[in-house]
């Protein structure tokens, strides 16, 4: 007999992914359990923001949690061609997160530190702080990785904050708003963006120094003419045609966003038709231009930031650190712009690392990701970017485990925004029925 501890499919991460397979199970009738280390369930990291200024980066007419339901938040929004603000989205998911506890879902509060097989064919879960629970399957929603501590920043101190969505993190930024001091922001990307709209929604008004190897910002979205395009017209298999394409396509309609959304998609497809040594060129070279021009911004949050750069607020800086050190009340920071072997230095009140998610997944600190690593129950993709799966998402070599959104990059690349992890959730919770034959 099972006892309370037991559920059909046991759940890691209770964000998007982990709420919207878990709604997707419970469709199909199976219970499930969200172990989730966090007060976010249903909302995630994403979308558990409370500052207003932070908005989708696509609008509501594509939200949808539920894969054949693409329209389903512009239905609650009532604006599908709006930007809407992700505390809003988070509403939405923790209302579906609670439709489907009321289907017999439920989230257990702690953190996974462990997984083991059971001689079932299951899974028992280790918790941090509380008794094991098992499962028929387990399935990995665990979202992206904390960045690495760069090396640069080690020596820091206290005012390098390393997690830019901590409790640390918020408490800088509302110390620094009283002060108008100087900031730091290592990184240029969409973390970069939300810090600097949280220092100037809590009235921030001094200078923002952002710094990246290469200075590329997120492109702002833009109104076009959609062209969608049948996959067999592109070229696939490797990547000088396919920038070619996108020369050629963009030219020819003077727009690259609709040059690049035209690949949305069939991004997968591509991607997997690339041989691995092509992935590995891409990472290497084309990935930043790839993901400023693929992650767009919303409009009115673009315009604010080129509104913070003209006004000298915000300055963009392609460059390096040189070094780091820790005064009394600030850092100290030395660095060089690309190109240019002279030393700039200053102070700044704290320093922010914004350069995004881990990327290499050997890398984690997760617990449960670093046992199942270093037992072998799990192995880092070809790449080494996440975990390897198969098609199904299933995790290669192992019995009913399977992983969700970014942690299956590797196979899918294309996999860490909305559209894409609804059909993912779909596809393994159909995949999930068949294997436990429900």
């Amino acid at each position: 007999m099972k006892s309370d501890r037991h559920w059909p499919v046991v759940i890691v991460g209770g964000g998007f992914s982990g709420t919207i397979l878990a709604a997707q199970l419970a469709r199909r009738g199976i219970r499930s359990v969200i172990v989730e280390a966090t007060d976010r369930a249903g909302r995630g990291t994403a979308y558990s923001t409370t500052d207003p200024a932070h908005l989708l980066n696509v609008p509501a007419a594509n939200m949808g949690a539920w894969a054949d339901e693409p329209g389903d938040f512009a239905a609650h929004s009532g604006d599908p061609a709006a930007f809407a603000a992700r505390r809003d989205y988070g509403a939405y998911l923790r209302g579906i997160l609670d439709e489907a506890l009321a289907s017999g879902a439920t989230v257990e509060s702690g953190r996974a530190v462990g997984a083991r097989p059971t001689a079932d064919g299951g899974w028992t879960v280790d918790l941090a702080d509380g008794d094991p629970i098992t499962g028929e399957a387990l399935v990995l929603a665990i979202g992206n990785q904390p960045p690495q501590t760069m090396a640069a920043l080690r020596d820091g101190g206290e005012r390098v904050i390393e997690n830019p969505w901590s409790v640390e993190a918020r408490s800088a930024v509302a110390e620094v708003a009283t002060t108008d001091a100087p900031v730091l922001i290592v990184g240029t990307g969409l973390t970069m963006v939300d810090v600097m709209l949280s220092l100037d929604s809590a009235g921030h008004g001094g200078r923002i120094v952002a710094l990246s190897r290469r200075g590329l910002i997120p492109r702002g979205h833009a109104a076009y003419e959609a062209q969608p395009i049948e996959r067999s017209a592109l070229p696939a298999g490797g990547l000088n045609a396919l920038f070619a394409w996108l020369r050629h396509s963009a030219a020819a309609l003077g727009s690259w966003r609709a040059a690049i959304d035209r690949l949305r998609p069939h991004s997968q497809y591509l991607w997997q038709s690339l041989p691995p040594g092509e992935q590995q060129r891409f990472l290497r070279h084309a990935r930043p231009w790839w993901d400023v021009h693929r992650h767009r911004i919303a409009p009115q949050v673009s315009a604010k930031l080129a509104g913070m750069i003209d006004e000298g607020r915000l300055e963009i800086v392609a460059g390096r650190l040189a070094h780091v050190e820790p005064q009394a009340s600030s850092v100290r920071v030395g660095y060089r712009r690309r190109g240019d072997e002279t030393l700039r230095e200053g102070e700044f009140a704290y320093v922010f690392n914004c350069t995004g998610p881990l990327g290499r997944i050997e890398q984690t600190r997760d617990p449960l990701l670093r046992q199942l690593l270093d037992d072998g129950l799990a192995r880092p993709d070809p790449l080494g970017i996440g975990i390897a799966v198969d098609e199904r998402s299933a995790v290669a070599g192992a019995a009913h485990l399977w992983a969700l959104g970014p942690l299956t990059k590797g196979r899918f690349w294309e996999i860490i925004a909305v559209p894409d992890i609804r059909n993912q959730a779909a596809q393994v919770a159909d995949d999930i029925a068949r294997e436990l034959g429900r």
